[in-house]
């Protein structure tokens, strides 16, 4: 049996049955001839280093997702995995290291997380790459997006020799080459916000704007939803929690309690989360709770399933596109 098959006879109790009511709503809710919904997916935590390109990026050429908001560790984290992944190195028993055994990652190159360590030397071949289009920016009086940035370091023609896995198990190449939008709230919380800031710094670059602001961002995600919302019902897909996914969700009441706008609200909601609901863990909020906060449509499907992501989410994807 595929997937799909597996997890229909397999899956009936507990987060087993609701990953597949939410994998089989999810499907319903993007079929042309269902709801005919539009997706937005968040990525929180480290889902790119987990290589969540090899389904993502099927459902992106599927059209089974329409929108994407990310931390930028996962947007950076995609390329990084596209253009060095054979110099990765996994730790298999991750658990068991001492703090010198951490000690001698960090002086050997490499940042870990959790079994998988990123090299350094990644970070700076990018770094120079991006630091020519900072620049350009800069003089021309340019603005852009951080993921408009990371895309023109994917046209660049020079950079497929550098490929170490198929590119079609990166998402953001997918993203790109379908011209879905991608939010990237919080820049500067990443390896490459860290470099940009320091260039600015040491005035190699001459001005921070070159980068959105996350309202300017907030603003292209009001004009997206609004365009999208008048032929669509739209769903949220959240894997983890954070400013990934707490950025996006807010555009609702926004248009509707700051704009005063007729819009419609989130038509479907799923959380993959290991986080519980306790005192201040909003990331862990069940999906009624965004109720009160004109987030999310009361009869809309609602789902919360608390486990691993990384396990969870490929499933998921699996059974939307009928592996």
């Amino acid at each position: 049996m595929n997937v799909s098959e597996f997890l229909d006879q397999h899956f009936h109790h507990f987060n087993a049955r609701e990953t597949v009511q939410a994998a089989r709503a999810y499907r319903d809710f993007v079929r042309p001839d269902g709801g005919g919904g539009k997706m937005m997916v968040t990525l929180a935590g480290a889902m790119s280093t987990g290589e969540i390109g090899r389904s993502l990026a099927e459902m992106i050429r599927q059209n089974k997702v329409h929108a994407i908001t990310c931390t930028a560790a996962n947007l950076e984290e995609d390329v990084f995995n596209l253009v060095a992944h054979d110099e990765y190195r996994i730790v298999e028993d991750w658990r068991a290291l001492s703090v010198q055994d951490e000690v001698k990652l960090r002086d050997e190159g490499f940042n870990r997380v959790t079994d998988t360590c990123i090299p350094e030397t990644v970070m700076r071949h990018l770094e120079a790459r991006l630091l020519q289009l900072w620049q350009k920016a800069a003089d021309e009086g340019e603005s852009h997006s951080p993921a408009w940035y990371m895309m023109e370091v994917l046209r660049d023609e020079t950079l497929k020799e550098h490929y170490q896995i198929p590119v079609e198990n990166s998402w953001l190449m997918a993203a790109m080459q379908a011209g879905i939008p991608v939010f990237v709230p919080g820049f500067e919380d990443s390896t490459l916000g860290n470099i940009f800031a320091a260039r600015v710094y040491e005035k190699k670059v001459a001005r921070h704007d070159v980068y959105w602001s996350g309202t300017r961002q907030m603003e292209a995600l009001i004009q997206w939803y609004q365009d999208t919302a008048v032929d669509s019902p739209i769903g949220f897909f959240q894997i983890g929690g954070g400013i990934a996914g707490d950025f996006p969700i807010c555009v609702v009441p926004l248009l509707i309690q700051d704009l005063k706008l007729d819009i419609p609200l989130w038509a479907y909601f799923c959380q993959i989360s290991d986080a519980v609901t306790s005192y201040g863990g909003y990331s862990g909020a069940v999906p009624n709770e965004k109720i009160t906060w004109y987030k999310l449509e009361p009869e809309a499907p609602k789902f919360m399933i608390q486990s691993d992501a990384s396990i969870v989410a490929p499933l998921m994807f699996a059974y939307v596109l009928g592996w």
